[in-house]
């Protein structure tokens, strides 16, 4: 069981930002999003959203494909 690693925010060119999660977590059994290769998803939709004058952590959670918003 892998409870935490280091992960990366990164700018790509287009202007879109990519958020690189290790695979050692993404593959844990305790990690809440999966992607489904028998459906041909390959990628998972999710919500992200900031608390104001929280402590300033993201919050992601599973998100429907109806609700997700495109950046």
């Amino acid at each position: 069981m892998v409870s935490e690693g280091t992960g990366r925010l990164f700018r790509r060119k287009d202007g879109k930002y990519l958020i690189y999660l290790p695979t050692r977590i993404t593959r844990d059994s305790m990690f809440p999003f999966k992607c489904s290769p028998t459906k041909g998803a390959d990628s998972v939709p999710m919500k992200i959203s900031l608390t104001p004058g929280g402590d300033k952590q993201p919050i992601i959670e599973k998100s429907t494909e109806s609700s997700a918003q495109p950046s």
